[in-house]
């Protein structure tokens, strides 16, 4: 543990995740260019799809430099690249970072506790992983598990704690209060049942951190004796709790690990600030790192070389994750029922409507859909592309007129949208004809492009065969001088939009045990009028 004032603490992980959401309602219509939208009616902001950009990360070590790049590429791949602390060392960090660095103890606490939860939501998922034990001890170690339990209430985990000898400190107790009023309950040690399995999925073993010394003595000699007792079971149940050891697993000597082979074997480790010498012998499938604050006197004095985070992320996985099988690759999706009297009467108003909650969700590019073509050989082919409106007459998207999606439509002017929305367990698909939108409508809209998306129109000739990407970039950079005055770029003539006209569209909505719900509209003529019928489809 951190001693009673261990003064090591770190930060843990952020999700990788995520989402910037694209707010903007659908619709490209030239005659509201510089109108608001109405209801039904959407703008999308100009742009085009392309590959999520990869943000420059460069890893946390001592020398710079080229060399350093090839180590943090290869990083993640191999554990022994990276630096471990031992017990005076990971003690002294501390003490810097508590020090002349600025950092309080409750600030250090929070992060930790923080990444700890981040680190579980992003490998055991709430719907399977529900329930969890924090075991947490009478030190900082124990404080970030108290901590991990509050913001995994807030990921919608049911968090129980465990907390036998707590410390009459406004910290602690300020931290107690804080889960009490979330109402998580608090167990004693003789309430927690024999068999740990029966009643957990997640055990947390925020107990004892790198600055224990000896023996455990109760009640946690026990509670780790439970957590051991768990491996010898693991062959006679189907699911058996995983462990996740917050820094140290308790029990373990800081430098050499599970001396006597005996001890807790956890099935995640997050290391704090950077993996203490016995993580060398942790031998679970997952290994998280934690403490992206770390600053470059600290990496330089220490001789830290950490692997780069990804993105945002305040936690990085060590090693390369466990192999998956895909058979066994599911989830059970909870979501609210789709039921067809609460449904739209129109497929655009109940398109809209949900568009509108992927935005408000903060999905990142709500508006991707699948395209989905087919030539005269009734080949089909599919791509990314991005959706630039939505009204009554259907939905538009634009693209080059001799890429192979346009060659395909000109001999089959029919297509399938498919919106995915992951965040929300959503999809809609789409069917009808697709025509070219008018030219004007086109011209339009390309003018409304940034410069750079309009001069990379002209660049690429679309789904041709090109030398390599310094040419795309050379006739790139000199088009950009070209019109660098600020002059009006002129739209390819083989450039524009498409508009589908919807005649079959399915909304889809994740359920439980597979049961999903799909509700399919369809065309139907009644009294010389056009309505849509909605049908429950089976799963």
């Amino acid at each position: 543990m951190w001693s009673l004032l261990r003064k090591c603490r770190t930060m843990k992980c952020l999700f990788l995740t995520h989402h910037q959401s694209c707010s903007l309602p659908l619709v490209f219509n030239p005659s509201n260019v510089h109108k608001p939208s109405h209801t039904l009616s959407h703008k999308l902001s100009p742009g085009s799809l392309s590959p999520i950009p990869t943000p420059t990360i460069r890893a946390f070590c001592s020398n710079s430099g080229t060399t350093s790049k090839r180590m943090a590429d290869s990083v993640v791949q191999n554990p022994d690249s990276i630096s471990y602390l031992n017990q005076r060392e990971a003690a002294d960090i501390d003490e810097i970072l508590m020090g002349p660095l600025g950092f309080s103890i409750d600030q250090l606490m929070e992060l930790a506790g923080l990444s700890v939860a981040t680190s579980i939501a992003e490998v055991y998922k709430a719907s399977e992983y529900n329930r969890v034990l924090a075991i947490c001890g009478p030190g900082n170690n124990g404080g970030d598990g108290l901590v991990a339990a509050r913001h995994l209430h807030h990921f919608g985990y049911k968090p129980f704690v465990c907390y036998p000898k707590r410390i009459p400190k406004p910290l602690y107790s300020g931290l107690v209060t804080q889960l009490e009023s979330l109402l998580v309950p608090f167990l004693s040690v003789e309430d927690l049942p024999s068999d740990l399995s029966k009643d957990f999925d997640i055990l947390v073993d925020a107990m004892f951190g790198f600055s224990f010394h000896g023996t455990p003595r109760p009640p946690f000699d026990d509670l780790i004796q439970r957590l051991v007792s768990l491996r010898d079971s693991d062959q006679t149940r189907q699911k058996s709790p995983v462990i996740v050891s917050v820094d140290i697993p308790s029990g373990w000597h800081v430098e050499e690990g599970d001396v006597g082979g005996e001890g807790i074997k956890p099935g995640m480790l997050v290391s704090l600030t950077a993996p203490k010498l016995c993580a060398k012998k942790f031998r679970g499938p997952h290994h998280f790192l934690g403490g992206r604050f770390v600053p470059p006197s600290i990496a330089d004095k220490y001789k830290l070389c950490l692997p780069p985070y990804p993105g945002t992320s305040m936690c990085v996985r060590i090693g390369k994750p466990p192999k998956i099988d895909i058979s066994a690759l599911r989830e059970n999706y909870i979501s609210p029922e789709l039921l067809e009297d609460q449904v739209e009467a129109d497929p655009i108003d109940q398109f809209c409507k949900w568009f509108d909650d992927a935005v408000t969700a903060g999905l990142k590019e709500p508006n991707a859909m699948a395209l989905s073509t087919a030539g005269k050989d009734g080949k089909p082919s599919s791509r990314m592309v991005l959706l630039k409106g939505v009204d009554k007459d259907g939905f538009v998207w634009y693209t080059n007129y001799d890429s192979r999606k346009a060659h395909e439509l000109s001999d089959n002017p029919h297509a399938s949208l498919l919106f995915y929305w992951d965040g929300l367990n959503r999809q809609v698909r789409v069917e009808g004809s697709v025509q070219k939108v008018p030219d004007e409508e086109s011209e339009q809209y390309f003018h409304s492009r940034p410069q750079g998306s309009q001069i990379g129109a002209i660049v690429s000739k679309q789904s041709t065969v090109v030398p390599g990407r310094h040419v795309l970039h050379q006739q790139y950079k000199e088009l950009e001088e070209k019109f660098s005055d600020g002059s009006l770029i002129p739209k390819p003539k083989n450039w524009g939009g498409y508009r589908l006209k919807p005649e079959l569209f399915e909304f889809w909505q994740g359920q439980k045990s597979r049961l999903h719900d799909r509700l399919q509209y369809s065309p139907r003529e009644i009294n010389g009028q056009q309505v849509w019928k909605i049908e429950r489809l089976a799963p």
